[in-house]
């Protein structure tokens, strides 16, 4: 087997569009319903042309798609021994946070879209969060604990959106992880 060069990172601003695209777009569509959000209007939200949407994403449903696909997240939140693994996540999800102005997990729980697109949005998360945590997870109740882990986590996160300015704005993401995480842990190891 031999060894690939590692990709060239593509260019900042490349980067920065995308990641503006993708801010955009989680809000236009955890806010309105698909049928009102425009390519046009998630680039406006974004400060970049609709060309540069389509050029990254192509058409509104494939944006959509990007947008309700979960396993990055999971790959990020999840990226730890189960020995580790309630500190990673909170840690991971606060610097996620700060750093990105996202929360990886918190855009299931704010859809408006219809019927179908919540569904969607409801079995994406089941499937590549809830789902693969539960197989990650040593004992028994695996399926529960990785719900109450979930919850914890988009509880995590919605507290941290509600009070942006509050004590937990103020806390080392540390210090928050160790305050949050020990009950994440439990529900980890069982």
């Amino acid at each position: 087997m031999t060894a690939r060069a590692p990709a060239a990172a593509p260019p900042a601003e490349a980067t920065t569009g995308r990641d503006a695209i993708l801010r955009a777009a989680r809000r236009a569509f955890t806010q309105r319903p698909y049928a009102e959000v425009t390519i046009r209007g998630v680039a406006a939200d974004a400060g970049v042309s609709a060309s540069l949407v389509v050029k990254h994403f192509g058409r509104k449903e494939e944006l959509f798609n990007t947008v309700a696909d979960f396993g990055p997240a999971a790959d990020e939140l999840f990226d730890a021994p189960p020995d580790r693994l309630g500190r990673h996540m909170v840690l991971t999800l606060v610097h996620r946070r700060r750093e990105r102005q996202t929360d990886p997990l918190l855009r299931v729980v704010f859809s408006l879209g219809n019927h179908d697109e919540r569904s969607l949005l409801r079995d994406r998360f089941q499937a590549q969060v809830t789902g693969r945590l539960a197989a990650l997870l040593p004992g028994p109740d695996a399926d529960l604990r990785a719900e109450l882990i979930a919850g914890q986590l988009l509880g995590l996160g919605a507290t941290l959106s509600l009070h942006r300015t509050g004590a937990g704005a103020l806390a080392t993401p540390e210090h928050l992880a160790d305050l949050y995480a020990p009950a994440l842990q439990k529900l980890v190891t069982g």
